[in-house]
């Protein structure tokens, strides 16, 4: 049975309790591909004051990840290569895909060592703004760099002047550009170890132009290991038009003030029109509420001949093909999620593994990537209606992702939740959310806090969909 969007049910999602060097945007006119050679290798880069910071992990080598982009419903073929001493994998987040193709270790592939290389055939049925990262040695790599942008786009344009995807992550830096401990102990069993260089698109506090008065398109993806940002656009006129790779029914005013922001978790994405000024040389700045200040991500200037164009003319993009549960008949189950009493982790085969247990699902952490025998905390008929509840027992924040499957929020006990279409929830401390979809992606599904420090002590799991 479907459950009618109300306005008032989406702004429930957007409460919550130095400049480099300007850079163009990326258009829509863009040529788009259907293959992509991705290098996974070590990187370099000059993120304080040209200070070069070497033992990155990138795809290029002294450059971010690059933007991917493919067609809705086009195959597309990834061939990622291995060029690291360890181990890796690739997953591309939120994608619904075959369960071959999800990238995660021993559960859908074995994990690819220096020199190899695999070919990821990838077909997605929904348009959006979605990534990908390593999930062997996921901790290292992620942290060290190696997160990138995947957009796959509309059937028909959707009328923008300009496209810019933003990626938000942190990198452990001391004042030399130096690496610092990529986590620590106390961390894991908390919220999580936070950056000490705050960027977007490895750049601090980036300045991007577009065109004067035009209509742009924020692709924003959070890419970090742990940190939740808080998003406003003060003084500007702006919508958020999709969240987490699927179109809102009805588009909603962007925040202007850190007092209802649009927050984005760990692997959470959201989609923003705006409308630059009319007068050339001005700008818009995006920000987030930290700890002491809010802190600009990045600026957006007006340059060339004005345009005319109204934040009216922003309409809600097509929808995504993603089937309503029949929440009637749903099949419920309920996932707590808590500590776990400390003690070290069995054997992660060659994907790496932080030294404790802090966290569980069921009061169960999870044994390890290559530990037999550990089965799937549910399995799921092909095309049955499902319920779960997500349990919350502790006092952190845990942004739970679903792989392969598409997801509706319908209910929590804290919030006013909107039922759009997700893979990745913002479980608050002592929430509980119960969240819908149908069960029509067949394979084994990894389930997991995208807090990597979490994850890797403990809080990660599978569910299996069988395939008939």
């Amino acid at each position: 049975m479907p459950i009618p969007l109300t306005r008032r049910a989406m702004l429930g999602i957007l409460g919550g309790t130095g400049l480099a060097a300007a850079l163009p945007p990326q258009t829509l006119s863009k040529t788009i591909a259907t293959r992509t050679e991705i290098d996974i290798r070590n990187a370099s880069y000059s993120f304080l004051d040209g200070k070069l910071t070497e033992g990155l992990v990138s795809t290029l080598p002294d450059a971010p990840p690059p933007v991917i982009r493919m067609r809705r419903d086009r195959p597309f073929t990834a061939r990622v290569t291995n060029t690291l001493d360890d181990y890796t994998t690739m997953h591309w987040h939120g994608l619904r895909l075959a369960n071959a193709m999800d990238g995660v270790p021993y559960l859908t592939q074995i994990p690819l060592a220096k020199g190899e290389a695999y070919d990821y055939e990838l077909v997605s049925p929904d348009a959006g703004t979605f990534w990908y990262h390593p999930h062997c040695m996921t901790m290292d790599q992620m942290a060290l760099g190696l997160t990138g942008i995947l957009i796959v786009e509309e059937d028909e344009d959707p009328g923008f002047d300009a496209e810019i995807p933003l990626n938000l992550r942190d990198f452990r830096l001391d004042g030399n550009g130096e690496w610092i401990d990529l986590w620590t102990a106390r961390g894991a069993a908390r919220a999580g170890t936070f950056g000490t260089v705050m960027t977007t698109n490895w750049n601090v506090e980036p300045s991007y132009e577009a065109p004067t008065g035009g209509l742009v398109r924020l692709r924003v993806a959070a890419t970090d290991t742990t940190r939740v940002y808080k998003l406003f656009l003060p003084d500007a006129q702006a919508k958020v038009i999709a969240l987490d790779g699927h179109p809102l029914p009805e588009v909603i005013d962007m925040p202007s003030s850190k007092d209802n922001a649009l927050i984005l978790g760990p692997g959470q994405r959201a989609d923003i029109a705006v409308l630059l000024p009319e007068g050339e040389d001005q700008n818009v700045t995006l920000l987030t509420d930290a700890p002491g200040a809010p802190r600009v991500l990045a600026r957006f200037i007006a340059r060339g001949p004005a345009l005319t164009r109204s934040i009216r003319d922003v309409r809600p993009l097509p929808p995504n093909p993603v089937r309503e549960p029949n929440l009637a008949e749903a099949r419920r189950e309920e996932f707590i999620f808590g500590w776990s009493p400390e003690g070290d982790l069995p054997n992660n085969g060659v994907c790496g593994s932080l030294p404790y247990t802090f966290w569980s699902i069921n009061r169960t952490p999870w044994a390890g990537d290559a530990v037999e025998g550990v089965g799937p905390l549910a399995t799921f008929r092909k095309n049955e209606s499902v319920v779960l509840r997500l349990r919350n027992e502790s006092p952190n924040d845990h942004p739970i992702h679903l792989h392969g499957l598409a997801f509706r929020p319908i209910g929590s006990n804290k919030r006013n939740l909107p039922p759009y279409w997700t893979d990745t929830v913002l479980l608050q401390r002592e929430e509980t959310i119960d969240i819908a979809f149908v069960a029509d992606n067949p394979g084994d599904w990894a389930f997991h806090c995208h807090v990597i420090e979490h994850q890797k002590t403990g809080l990660a799991g599978y569910v299996r969909v069988l395939d008939s």
